[in-house]
């Protein structure tokens, strides 16, 4: 049996995209000797570092206790973690920049470093601050380990919906937390106590993914804190997350392979990408695959099943981002011809990095209270790649895990006259331009910019980090230009093992 090894690009590649991060790095200054103030807090040099990515940021860093239950007085406290990336400048502006994470589950901390490129030019004047919602990174997170001790996330990838259910509980058993007090709601209540201790009269907000909705919440319940705001992968408060993952995956999917069909090298090579992945996931629902390959961490030889939820599972990480996605038509092909080690890898190392970056019981409290309730599975969606099996696990999992209160209004439209900039890919997966479009729709003083070729999370692209600084520099959309985005272009398909053609 001849074994495959992912090559070092793709490993590269995977390593640093996998997940919503961006094709970036940025290495780290010496950090500064001794404490630093920022209002009433005291901080101390630190490096941030993304787990499984050589990416690492000097920062300081502080830790601030707030109630565990915001309602309760004398109660149960909690600890945040928080970084500081000091501005430049010598006399920085008096509004610091916060970054919303991703998720619901990711720690700002951890990913911020997988993204600081984009913030450079923010930071030539600003303050950037970065607070770990509670339930992730170093702010008491609600962690689910599986047998083996291992951070775990089951979002239905696998198939057994009563084993996602046991895995919920045992979860929750293992917690040092009252879950029912780590929803969106209380994640605003600690990021306005940590503006009131730095002393900032006023905030800028930059969102990405699950981070824009915690931003709408926070301009919603504090206008006059909020001086300008940063959407990045729009999350519109009137959706309920999962409802509509399966047909915006599927539409994705479908547009970025029509960049095959559109494609006489590619067409002529794979013929159509889109027929070999439904073959592909048809042979595989009758017969699993059991596979030898080198897994690309360890680079020791193992063997693994194939199945088509595995398969499934990778391509809807590739469709994050396009850079990725031009991997597939080779991938498949390969996999379709018998060789299937490599995608067998793939799936391998992006699951091990999905499970280091989500906190899955806290994806779990904000879910289950601010979703879970209004999510219904669409008969429709079974034939789509993901399935129904999303919306059947959380409504498992949800079933068993306590649920914290919702405020009335809060999939209301956020009306504001607040600047608003909104950001999207026009590949993006999970949260399509057109969410853009809606939210901007109640913000009158708001720009959306749909990224051509992009996928999901799109600050780092192009001079998209440029606009973005002029943007918080002058808190209003009024002269933005964007033109500079014209030049972006979706990534070449890959119509060999070493790239594309020339």
């Amino acid at each position: 049996m001849a074994f495959q090894i992912v090559s070092a690009h793709q490993r590269r590649v995977v390593r640093i995209i996998a997940l919503l991060a961006a094709l970036c790095c940025t290495a780290a200054a010496t950090p500064a000797q001794g404490e630093r103030r920022l209002g009433r807090l005291a901080f101390t040099p630190c490096t941030l570092v993304a787990p499984g990515m050589p990416i690492n940021v000097a920062a300081q860093c502080v830790r601030m206790q707030v109630p565990e239950n915001h309602a309760q007085s004398g109660g149960r406290s909690i600890s945040l973690a928080i970084a500081w990336i000091p501005a430049e400048a010598k006399a920085p502006a008096p509004d610091p920049v916060f970054m919303l994470a991703g998720g619901p589950g990711q720690s700002a901390l951890e990913s911020f470093p997988t993204i600081a490129p984009a913030f450079r030019e923010i930071q030539r004047r600003h303050h950037v601050i970065l607070v770990d919602q509670r339930g992730t990174g170093g702010s008491n997170p609600l962690v689910c380990r599986d047998a083996k001790g291992a951070k775990a996330v089951t979002d239905g990838s696998e198939t057994d919906v009563e084993a996602a259910q046991r895995f919920a509980a045992a979860c929750l058993r293992s917690l040092d937390a009252d879950p029912r007090h780590y929803t969106t709601a209380d994640a605003i209540a600690d990021l306005e106590a940590v503006r009131g201790a730095l002393g900032a009269t006023q905030v800028n907000l930059v969102g990405i993914s699950y981070g824009t909705r915690v931003a709408q919440e926070y301009l919603r319940r504090h206008p006059d804190r909020i001086r300008s705001v940063v959407l990045d992968g729009v999350v519109p408060p009137q959706l309920i997350l999962g409802a509509e993952h399966a047909r915006n995956l599927e539409n994705a999917v479908n547009a970025q392979f029509a960049r095959c069909t559109a494609d006489r090298a590619c067409t002529a090579r794979y013929g159509s990408p889109r027929r070999n992945l439904d073959q592909l996931l048809q042979d595989l629902r009758k017969s699993p695959r059991s596979v030898a390959f080198r897994d690309p961490v360890s680079n020791q030889v193992r063997t693994d099943t194939l199945t088509a939820e595995t398969v499934a599972g990778v391509v809807r990480l590739y469709a994050y981002a396009p850079n990725l996605f031009a991997m597939l038509p080779n991938t498949l092909a390969e996999a379709s011809d018998g060789h299937p080690e490599m995608l067998l890898a793939q799936a391998t190392m992006m699951e091990s990095l999905l499970n280091e970056q989500i906190n899955h019981g806290l994806q779990l409290s904000v879910i289950c209270a601010e979703d879970e309730p209004f999510l219904k599975s669409d008969p429709s969606d079974a034939t789509t790649l993901m399935g129904t099996a999303f919306v059947d696990f959380i409504k498992a999992q949800c079933a068993v895990w306590p649920r914290g209160d919702l405020p009335a209004d809060f999939h209301q439209p956020v009306r504001s006259n607040k600047p608003v900039l909104l950001l999207s890919g026009e590949f993006d997966p999970v949260t399509p331009p057109r969410y853009g479009e809606q939210v901007a729709s109640t913000l009158p003083n708001a720009r959306h910019l749909t990224l051509r070729g992009q996928g999901h999370n799109v600050m780092a692209a192009g001079c998209a980090p440029r606009l973005m600084a002029q943007f918080i520099d002058r808190a209003s959309v009024a002269g933005l230009d964007a033109k500079c985005l014209d030049q972006l272009i979706a990534p070449p398909l890959f119509t060999g093992a070493y790239g594309w053609e020339p």
